[in-house]
C-alpha cells in the first residue's frame, strides 16, 4: 500500500516539474521573433523589423522574471 502511494506521488511531482519547465513557442508578427515561455524561464529569440532602418537581432533570456543574459543588437 506505502509503494503505491510512493509512485503516485513521484508520478505527480514529475508531471509539476515537466508543466514548469515545458516551453509554449509565442511567434510574433514583427519580422521573426520568438518567445518560449515556460512558468520559471523565458527565452526570446529578437528578429525584428524596424521599418526601412533595419532590424534587431539577439537573444534575451529571463529566470523567474530577471533577466540574466540580453544580448540584442540593431542591423542595417
Amino acid at each position: 500500500m506505502m509503494k503505491k502511494k510512493t509512485r503516485t506521488r513521484n508520478t505527480i511531482i514529475i508531471a509539476f516539474i515537466l508543466i514548469l519547465l515545458f516551453p509554449i513557442p509565442l511567434r510574433y508578427k514583427d519580422g521573426g521573433t520568438v518567445r518560449y515561455q515556460a512558468i520559471l524561464y523565458s527565452i526570446t529569440d529578437y528578429h525584428a523589423l524596424r521599418g526601412v532602418e533595419g532590424y534587431d537581432t539577439g537573444i534575451e533570456i529571463k529566470l523567474l522574471g530577471i533577466s540574466v543574459y540580453e544580448n540584442t543588437t540593431f542591423d542595417l
